[in-house]
């Protein structure tokens, strides 16, 4: 770990957090109070991804959409109209929008093999995205003067990493650099995250090798063709899987890190509170 111990840490001139773990249980949270004050840069991977890297595929899908209503396509080829997202921090909806959700096109669904496209895409654009972090860490400080940083990644990070490879560029670059921060949630956050997406089941990345098993298996245990899937079915029964595949995952990463509860996260109230939390954490590192 760049703190050799919790003095190190806080004694440090410059504190480098790289947080990461399920969605819903504070990264954002915490990095939007950091943000709050002069002292820490907030790098969003998500919105990187949204803007840097899928902001075109994101624009062009709104485009196809808007091509198929006469009044609009007549005003698109005459360039009279401006069509693009309008990502922030705190709505990623066009992200996940674009990535979509398998099965039947009359409920919304994609063909499973433009799924699939997709998903390749965003994990070209997340590792992208993540590689990018140093980069915004030295912005932060030449441009900005902001001593500490932050970067807040997707849930999906475990599914763009090999925390056993120790040639992955991508853990190589984060841990040579940054603090690796996992928030770890218990088996009530878990039941909670998964009542929650079923009440509004979102589109997500999976792993390619996770996604074509989950694929195939629901589909054989419905009895169901690629055409006949329920979209929202298909990913409401792949959530909780997808949850369970991720945890050992996360579990791994945090070897090179520390690791924290989302019960002690949901107490921090202020930049401090946190400064404590990541000393405590590397204490116990230390025990």
């Amino acid at each position: 770990m760049i703190y050799r111990n919790a003095e190190a840490w806080r004694a440090t001139a410059s504190r480098r957090i790289v947080l990461f773990g399920m969605s819903g249980l504070g990264k954002t949270y915490l990095a939007s109070m950091l943000r709050e004050t002069d002292d820490w840069f907030h790098y969003s991977v998500d919105y990187r991804i949204g803007t840097r890297y899928m902001g075109e595929y994101i624009a062009d899908n709104f485009k196809r959409e808007a091509m198929k209503v006469p009044f609009l396509r007549e005003l698109l080829m005459s360039d009279s109209v401006h069509i693009s997202s309008n990502i922030t921090f705190d709505n990623l909806a066009p992200l996940s929008t674009y990535l979509g959700k398998p099965g039947s096109p009359s409920r919304g669904g994609l063909p499973f093999e433009d799924y699939c496209r997709r998903q390749n895409q965003h994990r070209r654009a997340e590792i992208a995205s993540l590689l990018d972090t140093r980069h915004f860490l030295d912005r932060a400080q030449d441009i900005y003067g902001t001593p500490h940083f932050i970067c807040d990644t997707g849930g999906s990070i475990c599914e763009v990493v090999d925390p056993d490879d120790p040639q992955d560029p991508v853990m190589n670059a984060l841990t040579r650099d940054f603090l690796m921060v996992w928030i770890k949630g218990s088996d009530a956050h878990t039941a909670e995250l998964v009542r929650r997406f079923d009440r509004a089941p979102k589109p997500m990345y999976y792993q390619p090798q996770f996604l074509e098993k989950a694929w195939i298996a629901y589909r054989v245990e419905k009895g169901l063709e690629e055409e006949q899937v329920n979209p929202d079915d298909f990913i409401r029964w792949t959530y909780a899987r997808a949850l369970a595949h991720r945890q050992p995952r996360y579990e791994a990463m945090a070897r090179g890190g520390v690791t924290i509860l989302a019960e002690e996260v949901a107490q921090i109230r202020t930049p401090d509170d946190f400064q404590d939390l990541i000393a405590t954490a590397i204490s116990r590192k230390d025990a």
